[in-house]
């Protein structure tokens, strides 16, 4: 290709927070072809079951991502318990979902800060992580922890949440509500960030369906597909409708998670009202057949996680595997990225919200 140059892109980047490393064919301030290079990070975190136990895996799988980390504890628990066929109690599922959907708030208000740096708007960065802090304050009064919750366990939850402290998360979402609208209000009407964002990374619904992708991400480019509604869990007594956008840019993608926090307010707000009293957790003692074979999927703030677990008739699993929503929407992040501007680059990547962390372990 005549007059082409390859741009090294990370792994160290002054706006990317993660450490992805990208070759970036370029044609003038035109990228040509995006290539990604994986592996810059590896910690080995899955051939670890073969040291731990699966009951103390679980704190191994939520040091996956930080920011998924609860998510991550959810999925494996769920993931054992269907191996081990742990029937578990109501109101911990209640519990795992005001969890998860304060983590996919505090994920989401925490990306679209990391977008507001990206595109120039550094007082709204400050103002969503600002906001974000009270949601972290919850997980601190119902957990002990800011990040790291390490309250999720097989065959339930470590701890309950009191009637008084349930009330609490309702008013302190309920006080969220202005701010947070003012802050939408920001991203999806100010006439600078839509210069910044409509028409930019453009990938179609036929294209986002081929390659794979899952999320927010997918759902901005118009499909229907969200774990939540395969009802596992608590979510099967929640009422919810996936939110898409049929634009398919870096707007729809800030638009669709933008809403998805409103949403999941609500589906907070739901489980609150409708959670049932009882035990919060099951004894879970015996070992996995050997053989036995169980999966799991759940939706992540970034998108559908798989997770894979076999036993061989010991306290250690035969295997354990998870398929990160970043490792499903990195192959997509390069068809947005064919045919932008060099200066676009850092807001198309952001908008997948990658977690290198999450996708190479």
């Amino acid at each position: 290709m005549s007059n082409a140059t390859v741009i090294p892109f990370g792994p160290q980047h002054p706006v990317l927070p993660e450490p992805l490393h990208l070759d970036l064919v370029v044609q003038d301030e035109t990228v040509v072809e995006a290539i990604p290079q994986i592996g810059y990070v590896h910690r080995g975190l899955e051939r670890l079951v073969e040291t731990r136990d699966y009951h103390q895996f679980i704190y191994v799988a939520e040091r996956i991502c930080g920011i998924c980390a609860f998510g991550h504890s959810y999925g494996y628990a769920e993931t054992i318990e269907k191996l081990l066929k742990v029937e578990v109690p109501e109101r911990a599922q209640y519990l795992r979902v005001i969890w998860h959907e304060l983590s996919r708030i505090h994920s989401h208000i925490l990306w679209m800060g990391l977008a507001a740096d990206a595109f120039g708007f550094e007082s709204l960065f400050m103002h969503c992580w600002r906001l974000r802090e009270r949601v972290l304050d919850i997980f601190e009064r119902t957990t002990g922890g800011r990040v790291i919750l390490s309250v999720c366990r097989v065959g339930g939850v470590a701890r309950d949440i009191e009637a008084s402290e349930l009330a609490h998360i309702k008013d302190v979402l309920d006080g969220i509500k202005d701010e947070y609208n003012q802050l939408c209000k920001a991203f999806l009407e100010d006439t600078s960030v839509k210069n910044r964002l409509v028409g930019i990374g453009y990938i179609s619904k036929e294209d986002a369906h081929a390659m794979g992708m899952v999320g927010p991400f997918l759902r901005a480019s118009g499909v229907n597909y969200d774990c939540r509604i395969l009802g596992n869990g608590a979510y099967g007594k929640l009422d919810y409708e996936p939110i898409i956008s049929n634009d398919g840019d870096c707007y729809a993608r800030v638009k669709v998670r933008a809403l998805e926090v409103v949403q999941s307010i609500e589906m907070i707000e739901q489980a609150i009202a409708t959670i049932p009293d009882g035990d919060v957790i099951v004894p879970v003692k015996h070992n996995p057949e050997d053989g036995a074979e169980a999966c799991n999927v759940l939706e992540q703030p970034r998108g559908e996680c798989f997770y894979y677990a076999k036993g061989n008739g010991t306290k250690n699993l035969e295997r354990m595997r998870m398929r990160t929503p970043t490792a499903a929407n990195v192959a997509g992040m390069t068809v947005a990225l064919k045919g932008c501007d060099l200066a676009d680059v850092n807001m198309i990547v952001l908008t997948i919200d990658p977690c290198i962390s999450c996708m190479e372990r």
